[in-house]
């Protein structure tokens, strides 16, 4: 939602008018109003990973849904329908598909996900932020645009790994068991005042966590959410995160090194997909989740703390990924379309 947000302001700014389209259950019902947009609401449930009965239940809603869909697409009568995927986009794209409207796909995935790779071949283009992603859609229609990520992200300048080393570890704005696991197994580890950490927990481990980090000895810092995130980057000697398509982005904006522990559950492995295509480029290490253990995370800190020429190189490729002006681009794609 951060993304097709930053789009949907930069369409304001020019003039447009834009209105969403998700369901009552998605971050959009939380984000969108507050930022100011109207936003319609229609029923759909998943396919992937649901489950046999709650995939026959979202098939019996797929009729409705598009139906629904229809109806506001006929009511708002947009120029064209930008999607970023997800399954409340398929019966949005189905319906303007029927009503014969522009559709653009922003895919910052490596792999698309379900609805883009089924549709790709009706879309008119398709903004992507990795080279090989562009083979899943028709020849000439995508263009390597990135994906829109705060300002605050392409400010943060390159520095030195400083002593003591600071690692940033987050799983995100809910955290990550496993990463929440192995920073704990870690603080028994650690050369004495080698470390410096930063750790998001996410809210639901935090209250066990905070105590026993406090009484560790370990030099850092332990929050349930970081209200400035680009500020830990800029601190960041090296980034562990997951690698959903924010992470990577913001990780590329910044032009971070980071060890990468994609989500095993996340739909076609796409954080998979991601954490390959960074560590192919050579800027960042992979390890699986079920891997990840405190020595496991000890060891590929530590080889990487003594190589400051190979953190250096694994900053510039990260940076190679970024695409400054994503949302700027979109925008412009959007206002190209015939209409």
């Amino acid at each position: 939602m951060i993304p097709a947000l930053a789009v949907a302001r930069e369409l304001r700014t020019r003039g447009h008018s834009v209105r969403f389209i998700g369901t009552r259950r998605g971050m959009e019902s939380k984000l969108v109003p507050p930022a100011g947009f109207p936003i319609d609401w229609i029923e759909i449930g998943g396919l992937k990973r649901v489950g046999f009965r709650k995939t026959l239940s979202t098939l019996a809603e797929l009729p409705w849904s598009v139906w629904q869909a229809g109806r506001l697409l006929q009511r708002a009568a947009p120029s064209a329908v930008l999607s970023m995927g997800g399954y409340v986009a398929g019966p949005v794209l189905l319906a303007a598909l029927w009503k014969r409207i522009p559709i653009v796909a922003m895919e910052p995935n490596a792999v698309p996900g379900f609805t883009h790779r089924h549709l790709a071949r009706f879309f008119a283009r398709a903004l992507v932020s990795f080279p090989e992603t562009a083979r899943w859609f028709p020849q000439g229609r995508a263009e390597i645009t990135g994906l829109p990520v705060r300002e605050e992200f392409f400010a943060i300048s390159a520095k030195p790994p400083a002593k003591p080393f600071t690692v940033l570890i987050t799983g995100g704005s809910q955290g990550s068991r496993t990463l929440n696991r192995a920073a704990q197994q870690s603080w028994r580890l650690w050369t004495k005042d080698s470390m410096h950490l930063i750790h998001q927990t996410g809210p639901a481990a935090f209250e066990d966590l905070e105590s026993l980090f406090q009484s560790s000895g370990i030099a850092g810092e332990m929050s349930a959410f970081l209200d400035d995130m680009p500020r830990a980057f800029a601190q960041a000697d090296l980034i562990v995160s997951r690698s959903g398509m924010g992470a990577v982005s913001e990780l590329a904006a910044a032009g971070k090194p980071s060890i990468l522990v994609p989500l095993p559950t996340a739909s076609d492995q796409h954080q998979l997909h991601n954490a390959e295509a960074f560590e192919r480029a050579g800027a960042a290490r992979l390890i699986l989740d079920a891997e990840l253990t405190g020595e496991r995370l000890v060891e590929e800190v530590t080889t990487l703390s003594a190589d400051p020429a190979r953190l250096a190189a694994m900053s510039k490729a990260a940076r190679a990924f970024a695409k400054p002006g994503a949302a700027q681009r979109a925008a412009e794609i959007l206002e190209s379309l015939p209409h």
